[in-house]
């Protein structure tokens, strides 16, 4: 109960204080869009990139960077324990 009242008047507060000072928030705003647009816009690029590459990659064969040479002996170990799994399971 608490937290309700507690909100409600930070609620109307807000409310208050932002049609006081109205042109400070759009002042706000308006300063801080251009950082957000260029964040924004450097991260998307850096996903972007990223992702070109890997494309760049599969395109020549070249297995991606966390591939372990020992994948087909995972593989098959892992088959292994599978019959192994049902195996105890149908002991039971």
């Amino acid at each position: 109960m608490k937290t309700l009242i507690g909100g409600a008047i930070a609620a109307v507060a807000g409310v208050i204080g932002m049609a006081i000072f109205f042109s400070d928030f759009l002042t706000l705003i308006a300063g801080a869009m251009p950082v957000m647009l260029l964040l924004g816009g450097c991260l998307a690029l850096y996903l972007g990139f990223d992702e070109l590459k890997d494309t760049w990659q599969r395109d020549n064969g070249v297995a991606p960077a966390d591939a372990s040479p020992d994948m087909d002996k995972f593989k098959s170990e892992n088959e292994e324990l599978k019959k192994e799994i049902e195996s105890l399971k149908s002991k039971k």
